[in-house]
Protein backbone atom coordinates (compact mmCIF):
# COMPACT_ATOMS: atom_id res chain seq x y z
CA UNK A 1 0.00 0.00 0.00
CA UNK A 2 1.22 3.51 -0.74
CA UNK A 3 0.50 6.63 1.30
CA UNK A 4 0.37 9.92 -0.65
CA UNK A 5 1.90 12.97 0.98
CA UNK A 6 0.59 16.22 -0.58
CA UNK A 7 2.99 19.17 -0.45
CA UNK A 8 1.42 22.41 -1.79
CA UNK A 9 3.83 24.82 -3.48
CA UNK A 10 2.91 28.33 -4.61
CA UNK A 11 4.31 29.25 -8.02
CA UNK A 12 5.43 32.84 -7.54
CA UNK A 13 4.63 35.12 -10.43
CA UNK A 14 2.08 32.78 -11.99
CA UNK A 15 -0.98 33.96 -9.99
CA UNK A 16 -3.07 36.70 -11.63
CA UNK A 17 -5.76 38.98 -10.12
CA UNK A 18 -8.38 41.29 -11.57
CA UNK A 19 -9.80 44.30 -9.77
CA UNK A 20 -11.87 43.64 -6.67
CA UNK A 21 -15.20 44.39 -8.32
CA UNK A 22 -17.00 44.37 -11.64
CA UNK A 23 -18.81 46.84 -13.82
CA UNK A 24 -22.38 46.85 -15.09
CA UNK A 25 -23.62 48.97 -17.96
CA UNK A 26 -27.37 49.15 -18.60
CA UNK A 27 -29.05 50.82 -21.59
CA UNK A 28 -32.68 51.51 -20.60
CA UNK A 29 -35.93 52.80 -22.07
CA UNK A 30 -38.90 53.98 -20.07
CA UNK A 31 -41.90 56.18 -19.46
CA UNK A 32 -42.12 59.30 -17.29
CA UNK A 33 -45.27 60.47 -15.46
CA UNK A 34 -44.82 64.14 -14.49
CA UNK A 35 -46.67 66.29 -12.00
CA UNK A 36 -49.25 68.48 -13.73
CA UNK A 37 -47.93 71.85 -12.54
CA UNK A 38 -44.72 71.61 -14.62
CA UNK A 39 -46.72 72.40 -17.77
CA UNK A 40 -46.04 69.16 -19.72
CA UNK A 41 -48.72 68.16 -22.22
CA UNK A 42 -50.44 64.97 -21.10
CA UNK A 43 -48.13 64.94 -18.06
CA UNK A 44 -46.10 62.05 -19.54
CA UNK A 45 -43.37 61.24 -22.09
CA UNK A 46 -40.87 58.58 -23.16
CA UNK A 47 -37.20 58.62 -22.18
CA UNK A 48 -33.98 56.70 -22.60
CA UNK A 49 -31.19 56.12 -20.13
CA UNK A 50 -27.74 54.72 -19.53
CA UNK A 51 -26.65 53.44 -16.10
CA UNK A 52 -23.10 52.52 -15.07
CA UNK A 53 -22.60 50.65 -11.78
CA UNK A 54 -19.43 49.54 -10.01
CA UNK A 55 -19.75 46.54 -7.64
CA UNK A 56 -17.37 46.14 -4.73
CA UNK A 57 -16.44 42.56 -3.93
CA UNK A 58 -17.42 42.59 -0.24
CA UNK A 59 -20.13 45.26 -0.18
CA UNK A 60 -23.88 45.14 -0.82
CA UNK A 61 -23.92 48.87 -1.68
CA UNK A 62 -22.56 49.96 -5.08
CA UNK A 63 -22.18 53.43 -6.63
CA UNK A 64 -24.10 54.12 -9.81
CA UNK A 65 -24.09 56.99 -12.32
CA UNK A 66 -27.25 57.41 -14.43
CA UNK A 67 -28.04 59.69 -17.35
CA UNK A 68 -31.72 59.93 -18.32
CA UNK A 69 -32.66 61.80 -21.49
CA UNK A 70 -36.11 62.82 -22.73
CA UNK A 71 -35.69 64.28 -26.26
CA UNK A 72 -39.24 65.45 -27.01
CA UNK A 73 -41.28 66.72 -24.10
CA UNK A 74 -44.32 68.70 -25.28
CA UNK A 75 -45.50 71.68 -23.28
CA UNK A 76 -49.19 72.39 -22.90
CA UNK A 77 -48.73 75.94 -24.18
CA UNK A 78 -46.74 75.51 -27.43
CA UNK A 79 -43.21 74.36 -28.08
CA UNK A 80 -41.30 71.46 -26.64
CA UNK A 81 -38.11 70.83 -24.72
CA UNK A 82 -35.58 68.16 -23.91
CA UNK A 83 -34.91 67.11 -20.33
CA UNK A 84 -31.58 65.65 -19.20
CA UNK A 85 -31.03 64.23 -15.71
CA UNK A 86 -27.71 63.10 -14.24
CA UNK A 87 -27.98 61.05 -11.06
CA UNK A 88 -25.52 59.60 -8.54
CA UNK A 89 -27.04 56.75 -6.56
CA UNK A 90 -26.12 54.15 -4.02
CA UNK A 91 -27.54 50.75 -5.05
CA UNK A 92 -28.28 48.15 -2.33
CA UNK A 93 -28.41 44.54 -3.58
CA UNK A 94 -30.68 42.15 -1.65
CA UNK A 95 -30.12 38.40 -1.39
CA UNK A 96 -31.15 36.54 -4.54
CA UNK A 97 -34.60 34.95 -4.83
CA UNK A 98 -33.85 31.98 -7.07
CA UNK A 99 -32.13 33.62 -10.06
CA UNK A 100 -33.77 37.01 -9.45
CA UNK A 101 -31.61 39.79 -7.92
CA UNK A 102 -33.75 42.53 -6.31
CA UNK A 103 -32.23 45.93 -5.50
CA UNK A 104 -33.10 49.33 -4.09
CA UNK A 105 -31.43 52.67 -4.83
CA UNK A 106 -31.40 56.26 -3.67
CA UNK A 107 -29.37 59.38 -4.41
CA UNK A 108 -29.40 62.85 -5.91
CA UNK A 109 -28.62 64.64 -9.15
CA UNK A 110 -29.49 67.58 -11.36
CA UNK A 111 -32.17 68.14 -14.01
CA UNK A 112 -31.44 70.30 -17.08
CA UNK A 113 -34.39 71.67 -19.08
CA UNK A 114 -33.46 73.05 -22.51
CA UNK A 115 -36.55 75.31 -22.75
CA UNK A 116 -37.67 76.46 -19.34
CA UNK A 117 -41.20 77.70 -18.59
CA UNK A 118 -41.45 80.64 -16.21
CA UNK A 119 -43.13 79.72 -12.95
CA UNK A 120 -43.54 76.10 -14.08
CA UNK A 121 -40.60 74.06 -15.38
CA UNK A 122 -36.95 74.90 -14.71
CA UNK A 123 -33.51 73.43 -13.96
CA UNK A 124 -33.02 72.15 -10.46
CA UNK A 125 -31.60 69.69 -7.95
CA UNK A 126 -33.39 66.31 -7.84
CA UNK A 127 -33.60 63.62 -5.16
CA UNK A 128 -34.46 60.10 -6.29
CA UNK A 129 -35.30 56.68 -4.86
CA UNK A 130 -36.34 53.46 -6.53
CA UNK A 131 -36.30 49.69 -6.69
CA UNK A 132 -36.08 46.95 -9.30
CA UNK A 133 -34.89 43.48 -10.28
CA UNK A 134 -32.27 41.90 -12.52
CA UNK A 135 -32.93 38.48 -14.11
CA UNK A 136 -29.96 36.79 -15.85
CA UNK A 137 -30.62 34.99 -19.15
CA UNK A 138 -27.08 34.43 -20.50
CA UNK A 139 -23.49 34.72 -19.24
CA UNK A 140 -22.81 38.42 -18.47
CA UNK A 141 -26.34 39.44 -19.57
CA UNK A 142 -29.49 40.15 -17.52
CA UNK A 143 -32.89 41.68 -18.03
CA UNK A 144 -33.35 44.76 -15.81
CA UNK A 145 -36.56 46.51 -14.71
CA UNK A 146 -36.90 49.35 -12.24
CA UNK A 147 -39.23 52.05 -10.98
CA UNK A 148 -37.82 55.43 -9.92
CA UNK A 149 -39.32 58.39 -8.05
CA UNK A 150 -37.76 61.86 -8.57
CA UNK A 151 -38.46 65.02 -6.58
CA UNK A 152 -37.04 68.28 -7.99
CA UNK A 153 -36.76 71.29 -5.68
CA UNK A 154 -38.39 74.17 -7.58
CA UNK A 155 -38.20 77.86 -6.69
CA UNK A 156 -41.00 78.42 -9.21
CA UNK A 157 -43.30 76.51 -6.89
CA UNK A 158 -42.25 78.15 -3.62
CA UNK A 159 -39.38 75.69 -3.18
CA UNK A 160 -41.76 72.71 -3.11
CA UNK A 161 -40.95 69.55 -5.05
CA UNK A 162 -41.97 68.77 -8.63
CA UNK A 163 -42.72 65.03 -8.71
CA UNK A 164 -41.93 62.49 -11.42
CA UNK A 165 -42.49 58.71 -11.50
CA UNK A 166 -40.42 56.72 -14.01
CA UNK A 167 -40.69 53.05 -15.07
CA UNK A 168 -37.82 51.61 -17.14
CA UNK A 169 -36.72 48.29 -18.66
CA UNK A 170 -33.46 47.35 -20.31
CA UNK A 171 -30.48 45.02 -20.46
CA UNK A 172 -27.49 44.81 -18.13
CA UNK A 173 -24.05 43.72 -19.36
CA UNK A 174 -21.44 42.79 -16.70
CA UNK A 175 -17.71 42.86 -17.33
CA UNK A 176 -14.43 43.04 -15.41
CA UNK A 177 -15.58 40.25 -13.06
CA UNK A 178 -13.45 39.27 -10.10
CA UNK A 179 -11.02 36.45 -10.79
CA UNK A 180 -9.51 34.13 -8.23
CA UNK A 181 -5.79 33.48 -7.91
CA UNK A 182 -4.39 30.78 -10.17
CA UNK A 183 -4.64 27.31 -8.61
CA UNK A 184 -1.69 26.14 -6.54
CA UNK A 185 0.53 23.43 -7.88
CA UNK A 186 0.37 20.16 -5.96
CA UNK A 187 3.49 18.04 -5.64
CA UNK A 188 2.84 14.33 -4.98
CA UNK A 189 5.43 12.33 -3.04
CA UNK A 190 4.97 8.58 -2.79
CA UNK A 191 6.15 6.69 0.29
CA UNK A 192 6.10 2.92 0.72
CA UNK A 193 4.40 1.84 3.94
CA UNK A 194 3.52 -1.52 5.34
CA UNK A 195 0.07 -2.79 4.48
CA UNK A 196 -2.33 -3.01 7.39
CA UNK A 197 -5.02 -5.66 7.71
CA UNK A 198 -8.53 -4.49 6.90
CA UNK A 199 -11.39 -5.75 9.04
CA UNK A 200 -14.83 -5.53 7.41
CA UNK A 201 -17.86 -5.74 9.69
CA UNK A 202 -20.90 -7.27 8.00
CA UNK A 203 -24.21 -6.14 9.44
CA UNK A 204 -27.20 -8.35 8.70
CA UNK A 205 -30.19 -6.59 7.13
CA UNK A 206 -33.38 -6.73 9.20
CA UNK A 207 -37.02 -6.81 8.02
CA UNK A 208 -39.00 -6.59 11.26
CA UNK A 209 -42.52 -6.63 9.78
CA UNK A 210 -41.73 -9.25 7.13
CA UNK A 211 -43.01 -7.23 4.18
CA UNK A 212 -39.89 -7.73 2.06
CA UNK A 213 -38.46 -4.22 2.63
CA UNK A 214 -35.49 -3.84 4.99
CA UNK A 215 -36.03 -1.65 8.06
CA UNK A 216 -33.56 1.03 6.95
CA UNK A 217 -35.65 1.60 3.79
CA UNK A 218 -39.08 0.88 5.31
CA UNK A 219 -41.15 4.08 5.81
CA UNK A 220 -44.08 2.03 7.21
CA UNK A 221 -42.30 -0.34 9.64
CA UNK A 222 -45.45 -1.93 11.15
CA UNK A 223 -47.30 -3.10 8.02
CA UNK A 224 -49.82 -5.89 8.82
CA UNK A 225 -48.75 -9.40 7.84
CA UNK A 226 -49.62 -10.27 4.21
CA UNK A 227 -50.08 -6.66 3.02
CA UNK A 228 -49.00 -5.72 -0.49
CA UNK A 229 -46.42 -2.93 -0.22
CA UNK A 230 -44.41 -0.67 -2.50
CA UNK A 231 -40.64 -0.10 -2.59
CA UNK A 232 -40.94 2.15 0.48
CA UNK A 233 -42.64 -0.55 2.56
CA UNK A 234 -46.02 1.23 2.64
CA UNK A 235 -49.27 -0.54 1.69
CA UNK A 236 -50.43 -0.21 -1.91
CA UNK A 237 -54.16 0.34 -2.45
CA UNK A 238 -55.79 -2.81 -3.83
CA UNK A 239 -59.29 -1.27 -4.02
CA UNK A 240 -59.02 2.15 -5.68
CA UNK A 241 -62.75 2.98 -5.62
CA UNK A 242 -63.18 1.61 -2.06
CA UNK A 243 -66.25 -0.46 -2.91
CA UNK A 244 -64.99 -3.61 -1.16
CA UNK A 245 -63.97 -5.40 -4.38
CA UNK A 246 -60.26 -5.70 -5.15
CA UNK A 247 -58.99 -4.04 -8.32
CA UNK A 248 -58.11 -7.38 -9.90
CA UNK A 249 -61.77 -8.52 -9.73
CA UNK A 250 -63.49 -5.13 -10.14
CA UNK A 251 -64.98 -4.82 -13.64
CA UNK A 252 -66.61 -1.48 -12.68
CA UNK A 253 -63.53 0.30 -11.24
CA UNK A 254 -65.02 3.79 -10.88
CA UNK A 255 -68.08 3.12 -8.75
CA UNK A 256 -69.22 6.29 -6.90
CA UNK A 257 -68.39 6.33 -3.18
CA UNK A 258 -71.02 4.64 -1.02
CA UNK A 259 -72.72 2.82 -3.94
CA UNK A 260 -73.86 -0.75 -3.20
CA UNK A 261 -72.15 -3.20 -5.59
CA UNK A 262 -72.17 -6.91 -6.41
CA UNK A 263 -69.19 -9.23 -6.24
CA UNK A 264 -67.89 -7.87 -9.57
CA UNK A 265 -67.83 -4.33 -8.15
CA UNK A 266 -70.79 -3.16 -10.30
CA UNK A 267 -73.84 -1.25 -8.96
CA UNK A 268 -77.31 -2.75 -9.48
CA UNK A 269 -78.67 0.54 -10.89
CA UNK A 270 -76.78 3.27 -12.69
CA UNK A 271 -77.92 6.62 -14.08
CA UNK A 272 -76.62 6.73 -17.65
CA UNK A 273 -76.84 10.56 -17.56
CA UNK A 274 -78.80 10.53 -20.82
CA UNK A 275 -81.34 13.35 -20.65
CA UNK A 276 -84.00 14.49 -23.09
CA UNK A 277 -85.65 17.68 -24.23
CA UNK A 278 -89.17 18.34 -22.99
CA UNK A 279 -91.80 16.07 -24.65
CA UNK A 280 -89.12 14.33 -26.75
CA UNK A 281 -87.68 10.82 -27.03
CA UNK A 282 -84.83 11.85 -29.35
CA UNK A 283 -81.31 11.14 -28.02
CA UNK A 284 -79.13 14.27 -28.22
CA UNK A 285 -75.66 14.01 -29.75
CA UNK A 286 -73.94 14.90 -26.46
CA UNK A 287 -75.09 11.50 -25.07
CA UNK A 288 -73.26 9.42 -27.72
CA UNK A 289 -70.03 9.07 -25.74
CA UNK A 290 -71.90 7.65 -22.71
CA UNK A 291 -73.83 5.24 -24.93
CA UNK A 292 -70.55 4.08 -26.53
CA UNK A 293 -69.02 3.39 -23.09
CA UNK A 294 -72.04 1.46 -21.81
CA UNK A 295 -72.26 -0.57 -25.04
CA UNK A 296 -68.56 -1.51 -24.73
CA UNK A 297 -69.19 -2.76 -21.18
CA UNK A 298 -72.15 -4.96 -22.18
CA UNK A 299 -70.29 -6.38 -25.19
CA UNK A 300 -67.28 -7.24 -23.00
CA UNK A 301 -69.44 -8.82 -20.26
CA UNK A 302 -72.14 -10.86 -22.01
CA UNK A 303 -73.02 -12.53 -18.71
CA UNK A 304 -74.83 -9.29 -17.80
CA UNK A 305 -78.25 -8.09 -18.97
CA UNK A 306 -79.56 -4.56 -18.62
CA UNK A 307 -83.10 -3.27 -18.16
CA UNK A 308 -83.29 0.22 -19.63
CA UNK A 309 -85.68 2.35 -17.54
CA UNK A 310 -87.09 5.63 -18.86
CA UNK A 311 -88.44 8.57 -16.80
CA UNK A 312 -90.18 11.91 -17.41
CA UNK A 313 -90.76 15.05 -15.40
CA UNK A 314 -94.16 15.70 -13.74
CA UNK A 315 -95.72 17.80 -16.48
CA UNK A 316 -98.46 16.09 -18.57
CA UNK A 317 -100.84 13.31 -17.63
CA UNK A 318 -99.63 10.17 -15.91
CA UNK A 319 -100.70 7.92 -18.80
CA UNK A 320 -98.97 10.14 -21.38
CA UNK A 321 -95.76 10.25 -19.32
CA UNK A 322 -95.77 6.43 -19.07
CA UNK A 323 -95.86 6.14 -22.86
CA UNK A 324 -93.23 8.86 -23.34
CA UNK A 325 -90.84 7.28 -20.83
CA UNK A 326 -91.18 3.90 -22.61
CA UNK A 327 -90.35 5.57 -25.94
CA UNK A 328 -87.20 7.01 -24.36
CA UNK A 329 -86.14 3.67 -22.94
CA UNK A 330 -86.80 1.96 -26.28
CA UNK A 331 -84.75 4.61 -28.14
CA UNK A 332 -81.77 3.97 -25.84
CA UNK A 333 -82.13 0.19 -26.17
CA UNK A 334 -82.16 0.48 -29.97
CA UNK A 335 -79.08 2.75 -29.84
CA UNK A 336 -77.21 0.10 -27.82
CA UNK A 337 -78.21 -2.65 -30.27
CA UNK A 338 -76.98 -0.44 -33.13
CA UNK A 339 -73.61 -0.32 -31.31
CA UNK A 340 -73.31 -4.12 -31.31
CA UNK A 341 -74.98 -5.13 -28.03
CA UNK A 342 -76.98 -8.36 -28.27
CA UNK A 343 -80.72 -7.69 -28.19
CA UNK A 344 -81.08 -10.67 -25.82
CA UNK A 345 -79.21 -8.68 -23.16
CA UNK A 346 -81.65 -5.78 -23.20
CA UNK A 347 -85.21 -4.93 -22.11
CA UNK A 348 -86.96 -1.58 -21.90
CA UNK A 349 -89.62 -0.20 -19.55
CA UNK A 350 -91.16 3.19 -18.82
CA UNK A 351 -91.76 4.53 -15.30
CA UNK A 352 -93.28 7.88 -16.26
CA UNK A 353 -92.90 10.58 -13.65
CA UNK A 354 -92.16 8.14 -10.79
CA UNK A 355 -89.04 8.29 -8.58
CA UNK A 356 -87.93 11.88 -9.29
CA UNK A 357 -84.28 12.63 -8.49
CA UNK A 358 -84.75 16.42 -8.43
CA UNK A 359 -87.41 19.05 -7.79
CA UNK A 360 -90.00 19.21 -10.58
CA UNK A 361 -90.82 22.79 -9.55
CA UNK A 362 -87.69 24.10 -11.33
CA UNK A 363 -86.54 23.85 -14.94
CA UNK A 364 -83.20 22.40 -13.79
CA UNK A 365 -84.90 19.77 -11.68
CA UNK A 366 -87.28 18.74 -14.48
CA UNK A 367 -84.32 18.38 -16.88
CA UNK A 368 -82.64 15.95 -14.43
CA UNK A 369 -85.84 13.90 -14.06
CA UNK A 370 -86.09 13.37 -17.85
CA UNK A 371 -83.50 10.61 -17.67
CA UNK A 372 -82.51 7.01 -18.40
CA UNK A 373 -81.35 4.50 -15.79
CA UNK A 374 -80.07 0.97 -16.34
CA UNK A 375 -80.66 -1.92 -13.94
CA UNK A 376 -77.76 -4.36 -14.34
CA UNK A 377 -78.33 -8.09 -13.69
CA UNK A 378 -75.77 -10.88 -13.84
CA UNK A 379 -77.07 -13.98 -15.63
Amino acid sequence: MKRLLLLPALLLGSASFANNGNYEISPMIGYNLAEGNVGIKGDDHFLGGLELQYNYKDSKISPEISVLYSPNVDYKVGGDTSVTRTLLNGVYSFDKIGKISPFAKAGLGYEFVSSELNNQNEDGLVLDAGAGVKVPFAPSWAFKAEALYLAKVSSAHNSTADNNLIAMVGLTYSFGATQEAAPQEVVVVEEEVAAEPVIVAVVAEVDSDGDGVYDKLDKCPNTPQGSTVGADGCPVSMDDDHDGVLNAKDICPNTPAGEAVNSDGCPATVNLNINFENNSAAIVASSNARLDKYADFLKAHTNYSAKIVGYTDSRGSESYNKKLSLKRATAVMQALVARGVSKSQLTATGMGEANPVADNATAEGRAQNRRIEAELTRK
